[in-house]
This record gives C-alpha cells, structure tokens and sequence, in this order.
C-alpha cells in the first residue's frame, strides 16, 4: 500500500498517547456515573435537517452519502457536529421509556469541518452531561451540571491536569440589557459580545454599531456590562449602577447570583461570572459555561456549555435540559505538550514477555501466558526463539517490566529488566507488582 499523506485534523494516537486518554475518559466517565449520569452512546449520523438549523455551524457540517446511491437522497445525513443535538432527538423519540428529569452522558467523537489548529480539530471527543427536564427543569440543576465538571477535573488534577476554571453567564440577563437599553436585535449582540476578548471592547463597540444598530450610549453601556466579572453574587450591584431595567434582566441576575451563591459553597473559587460570555449556539436561552485551564487560558475553552429550552420539542410539549461538553480532544492538546509532565509508563498493556526457549517449546510459553491472562495478568508469548538477550531488548523496547523463563535455574524464573533481579515464580500464583499489572499515568 503506498504511503498516505496525513490528514490534518484527525488525530490518531500512539499507544502510550492512546493510554493517558483512556485513563482521562475512565476518570470522566466514573465521576459521571457517581454523579447518577446514565451512559448512553448516540450514532454518528442526523438528518441535515435537524443539523442545519442553529446558529452559524452548519457550514462545518460534514454531510454523508453512499457512493453508489442512486439519485439524490431522500433524507441527507451529516455527522453530528455536537452531542445536544443527538440528545435532544433521543429524548423526543424514547420520552415515554425515559424517566425524567434525565440524567445522561455520552463520551464519544463528534466531527467539524472547520479549520484545524492547536487544540482544535475535525474529529474530537466530546464528554457530555445533560440534565433533561419533562415541560419544567428547575434552576438548581444549572448549579448541579457546573460542579460535576469541577468534580471530574478535580479527580484529573492527580494526573498533572491544572485546576480550572468555569466562568458563568446568562442569556436572560444578556438579552434583557439589550432590550432595556432598546436593541432588538439580540443574535448580533450575543454574536458581538462573544468576540470580546478575540478582538478586544473597541471592535466590539465598532460591531454593535453596524450589526446591532447600537448608538454610543448603548455602546457604552453594553461594554460596561461586558467588562463585569466577579465571583461573588454581589456583581448584581454593579450591574443594577448601571441603571437598566427590565424583567428579563432581573430573572437572568436572580439566577446567575443563586449559581454563585451554590457555588461559593461547593466548590470555592471556581466559578466565577464574566458577563461578556455568551456562547455562539443560538439554542441556549439561560446560563451559559466556559472553562479554562488556570494557567493554560490561551488553549481555549475545554469546557462549555448552557440551557436550552427548546431545543427538544414534541409538538406543543417541550423537553428543557442543561448541558456542559468537555472537550477531551482539546485536553489532550494540553496533556500532550511537553509543559505538562504527564506519561504513560508504557504503551502496550503486557505486564510480561515470556520467553521462547525454542520453536518446538512455544507451546509451554503459551501455556504460561494463559495461566497468566487467567489471573487477570496482561502479557505476550515472544515473537521468536531468538538469544534470550535479543528476547529482553524486545520487552525493553516496548517497556514491558518482566521477561518470563520456562527453564530456569530453579525452573520457572521471571526476571524484573529494569532492576535485573530474576526469581523462581509459579504461573499459578506470581503477582507482578501492584503498579505494573498494567499500564498507568503519572503527573510531574
């Protein structure tokens, strides 16, 4: 087969890569379980339709055919760009087998055609957890979703991963500024006060005037919102100095200082209001999430996500949910780079090489190594009856600690290659030591 070129924005990991990110999503996926999150696995594929119609993303759809289909599809597939959306569809479709409100995680890949950087790709894995609510979802579950994710990246932290940190806003607070400062049309606020920290207040103040028909007194005003972080519920006041009113606004500020109130309790410090986030999907309607690795803010995002009320629909009855993804793609970018000391202590799961004495004794090497895989003990038959030292540098190569002999000294001896202590051992009862049965990571 001839040599293939890369393709950019699809990572494929080394074994030892592949082992640190396994370990990442078993911790995501146990704290979620111990959070009550069932887990559920979407397929890959949506009806266009259902893709294609919130916010701007549906140019990175990747859209699916058959190559041999005849005619155009009656029913056009893309690959689903999120995980909500699967969800959303899900529930309507099996509401009458779920009981709500539903708790639900799914860990898997989702895939966007848009340009490949540093931490950003074309096929990543996703980890959501969703609370699904029956025509009501009370407030404190936007508190809930929140501290699972502090939750999981708190059992990540002994791996080397940093501490984080979610800033917090609502769109009811953002959409009653707007409109109790006479903007109407609220997507291009949202769109403009999303970009504030990619191209700083001037340019957002430049976009509100020419995409939201903001005069400089609202200008103003937006930006003196958008500048406003705390983590404490006494933000309220300074958004209430400037002087806006309207219903919205009170409703969004009720429950953004309850979330912060929550939080200051659970999980001190971590989260924290930044009202210029607004997230740039158009189906969240209440509070809005961002996440950053203190420390490492420029990789962006590794977590996010909001309420939605609307988004799954069955006729007049509606289904509201609240949401964070953690992007595990994007941590890995972070886990990979070499500031972050974190490492596999090897790439292959095999505990133990056991060696060859010759061809026609394989068979009592594959007898150890069933014994072995019996006792839950990972290892590999060598691949030839070479020297027994060409048999260790294979082992040592793959970072495999043990090299098993059938006929030692003493009979069946293992030998310990990083130390070179060999010992008499049974197949039916050795134990490799605790940290090497199989592979596992290590932070600096």
């Amino acid at each position: 087969m001839a040599k293939s070129a890369r393709l950019s924005g699809f990572p494929e990991r080394l074994p030892a890569e592949a082992v640190i990110e396994k370990r990442i999503i078993d911790i995501l996926g146990h704290t979620f379980a111990l959070h009550g999150f069932s887990a559920l696995h979407h397929r890959a594929v949506e009806p266009l339709s259902q893709l294609a119609k919130d916010g701007e993303i549906d140019k990175e759809i990747f859209a699916v055919s058959r190559l041999h289909a005849e005619g155009p599809e009656r029913n056009p597939l893309g690959l689903h760009f999120d995980l909500t959306v699967p969800l959303a569809r899900f529930v309507t479709e099996n509401a009458n087998e779920l009981s709500f409100p539903f708790r639900a995680a799914r860990i898997q890949p989702v895939w966007r055609g848009e340009r490949p950087q540093a931490g950003r790709y074309r096929e990543f894995i996703q980890a959501d957890v969703d609370i699904i609510g029956d025509t009501e979802l009370p407030g404190h579950f936007e508190v809930e979703i929140p501290l699972t994710i502090a939750d999981a990246f708190s059992r990540l932290a002994p791996l080397g991963v940093p501490p984080i940190r979610i800033v917090v806003n609502d769109r009811r607070l953002l959409e009653g500024f707007a409109r109790g400062i006479g903007l109407t049309d609220i997507p291009a606020v949202l769109r403009c006060l999303d970009k504030y920290d990619k191209i700083g207040p001037e340019e957002v103040g430049r976009l509100l005037a020419a995409e939201a028909g903001a005069d400089e007194r609202q200008q103003e005003l937006c930006l003196a919102l958008a500048a406003i972080e705390s983590d404490s519920p006494d933000f309220a006041g300074e958004v209430r100095a400037l002087g806006v009113e309207h219903p919205l606004l009170e409703e969004g500020l009720t429950a953004l200082t309850t979330m912060l109130t929550a939080a200051a309790e659970r999980a001190p410090g971590v989260l924290v209001a930044q009202l210029k986030i607004a997230r740039g999907l158009d189906y969240y309607t209440g509070a809005v999430y961002e996440t950053q690795l203190v420390g490492y803010e420029g990789l962006g995002s590794v977590a996010s996500g909001g309420r939605y009320d609307s988004l799954a629909t069955v006729g007049k009855k509606t289904y509201p949910g609240v949401g964070m993804s953690i992007g595990v793609s994007r941590l890995m970018a972070f886990v990979l780079g070499e500031d972050s000391g974190i490492a596999a202590t090897r790439g292959t799961p095999s505990a133990v090489v056991v060696a060859v004495t010759d061809e026609d004794r394989r068979g009592e090497a594959d007898a150890v190594a069933a014994a072995l895989r019996a006792r839950d003990i990972p290892c590999e038959v060598s691949p030839s009856a070479a020297k027994f030292g060409r048999q260790i540098r294979f082992a040592e190569r793959r970072g495999i600690p043990y090299v098993w002999f059938t006929d030692g000294e003493s009979g069946h001896e293992v030998k310990d290659i990083r130390s070179g202590e060999q010992t008499p051992a049974d197949p039916q009862t050795w134990e490799p030591a605790a940290g090497d049965r199989w592979p596992e990571v290590t932070g600096s």
